[in-house]
């Protein structure tokens, strides 16, 4: 398994600039990885250490996030999609490459894997990618700020200390009663600003961008399921994004593409929330899947 040492920083080009993409490991089996609305590439610390060490798992900070903070828009998840894939070109050497995207990010990977299906041999959904329940008429914002809580409203404060910052990710109900050195190292790569007005490196309106989006595209992402022709499994957690119920994907939701002609695969990973189903000890569960779905 690949050493948990921190990870080489790269500066990738995609349309119209760059994304930093943090490498773990340094085997030739290339994987790319993902993040949520409001993460970074640090996300997949954890898993990328359950990895053998004949992979590399390249988990680029997505544009209007971390080191791709000032990657200019147009943001989307169409965008992001295409960033993959264009990264997944560059990076293999002609093999295809192993897909996984965590939140908004599996939505992303979906979307990449249904567009470009020979660059990904297997693509691995956690805790995202299937249409979200919306109510007719609701405004998308005002569902974020709902759902989001605490992880929205950091991006329009700041800290005095760096210690500040990550003592709001521990009061955080899904992270702070697992708190570790994979959530740490996480919270700690997204501080920038000067001391007396330390702040999140996200931006809030590739947040709020990407996230109407993502509230209002449901039909897309139901028939890009249907088209899928890529392996594929979604690993889900029985808790949602402040550490309780209900899940980020309601259990009648799963069943509606698992049972339904898609047959998508579906594993429950119990004990885990929105957050720690990668930043906590069930990253190795999903690193053992991730790896076992090609075969």
């Amino acid at each position: 398994m690949n050493e948990p040492n921190e990870p080489a920083e790269l500066d990738l080009p995609v349309e119209g600039g760059a994304l930093r993409v943090l490498r773990f490991g340094g085997g030739p089996r290339i994987a790319l990885a993902a993040h949520g609305i409001t993460g970074s590439g640090m996300s997949f610390r954890a898993l990328a250490r359950g990895l053998p060490d004949e992979w590399s798992l390249f988990a680029p900070d997505l544009r209007g996030r971390g080191g791709s903070a000032a990657t200019p828009g147009p943001y989307g998840l169409d965008r992001h999609a295409l960033d993959l894939c264009r990264l997944a070109r560059d990076l293999s050497d002609g093999s295809p490459v192993a897909l996984t995207g965590h939140s908004m990010g599996a939505y992303a990977a979906l979307l990449a894997a249904v567009r470009r299906p020979a660059l990904f041999d297997r693509l691995l959904l956690v805790d995202g990618g299937l249409p979200l329940p919306v109510p007719p008429g609701a405004d998308p914002d005002a569902v974020l700020d709902a759902t989001l809580g605490p992880a929205l409203a950091r991006l329009g404060r700041t800290y005095g200390t760096d210690a500040a910052y990550v003592d709001f990710f521990r009061a955080h109900p899904a992270l702070g009663p697992h708190w570790n050195a994979d959530i740490e190292a996480y919270v700690r790569d997204d501080v920038t600003g000067p001391l007396g007005a330390r702040r999140s490196k996200v931006r809030e309106e590739a947040v709020r961008h990407d996230g109407r989006d993502l509230l209002t595209s449901d039909g897309l992402f139901a028939a890009r399921l249907t088209e899928l022709r890529v392996p594929a499994l979604l690993l889900r957690a029985p808790l949602g994004l402040l550490g309780e119920e209900p899940p980020m994907l309601p259990a009648s939701v799963v069943r509606r593409w698992t049972d339904g002609p898609t047959g998508l695969p579906a594993e429950l990973i119990e004990g885990s929330n929105h957050y720690t189903i990668l930043l906590g000890t069930a990253a190795a569960t999903v690193a053992e899947r991730f790896v076992g779905l090609g075969g």
